[in-house]
């Protein structure tokens, strides 16, 4: 299981697996906020993420899925079959469309310094290589410092990086990279479970294997304490990925 420490770089990131996706901070509800507002503020903040990129054309998408699916022999002319090119040309652009949300953060007032993991975070991703999916679950954790997240935004960012062309090992880092950059916690780990489809139903054909790959963070990989009660509480997750 490797491990990667490098946060990389946003040029990196826009020739690879999109964009950065865009966060702003959410608007303030009144023009001059008092000092309990503005205490309030330090304690809960949130910044909006953007989903997938604007500009797709379904009904292009639609048409040349019809002109793919007929060089291939398949006849779109039938009833059962006329509907086909657009269920798949919305079925990639969902693929492909995270969902934006609020990532909210708190201010960790009571000093929790042990570790947080979101076990099992299912999901699916788009391999870049071969246009087939590839499925899985996510363990994802961190070391709180200032502040600590909303449970679910830890779900909401794996698929933020799982909606977009991907390869595995990229999508573990980019969830690693994001969370560090945007809470500086003391540590972060993900560990990423996936079945490729690509060589499920094609080339090699070998059903039922998983592909593991590891991103660790400041104190989960410098301290081999942590580093391991991070690994093991993701071990007790590791059931069979399951397509």
């Amino acid at each position: 299981m490797g491990t990667d420490t490098s946060t990389g770089r946003a040029g990196a990131r826009r020739r690879a697996g999109g964009p950065e996706p865009a966060v702003q901070d959410s608007p303030s509800r009144s023009s001059g906020p008092t000092r309990a507002a503005r205490a309030a503020g330090r304690r809960e903040a949130e910044l909006r993420v953007a989903g997938g990129p604007a500009g797709r054309d379904l009904a292009a998408a639609e048409q040349a899925a019809g002109v793919f699916l007929t060089a291939l022999g398949l006849s779109v002319g039938q009833q059962a079959t006329a509907d086909t090119p657009r269920r798949m040309a919305r079925a990639y652009a969902e693929l492909l469309s995270p969902r934006e949300f609020d990532l909210t953060t708190f201010a960790n007032d009571e000093g929790y310094d042990q570790l947080v993991v979101l076990q099992g975070v299912p999901f699916a991703s788009l391999c870049e290589h071969q246009a087939l999916p590839f499925v899985g679950t996510a363990d994802v954790g961190y070391l709180p410092a200032g502040r600590i997240i909303g449970l679910s935004k830890l779900a909401r960012v794996v698929e933020l990086f799982a909606h977009r062309p991907q390869v595995q090992e990229r999508m573990t880092k980019q969830v690693a990279d994001w969370l560090a950059a945007r809470l500086a916690p003391k540590g972060v780990g993900v560990v990423v479970r996936a079945e490729h489809l690509c060589m499920r139903l094609r080339g090699a054909q070998v059903a039922g294997t998983s592909t593991v790959t590891c991103a660790l963070h400041g104190q989960l990989l410098a301290d081999g304490r942590c580093r391991e009660e991070f690994l093991a509480l993701t071990r007790g997750s590791s059931a069979p990925v399951r397509s």
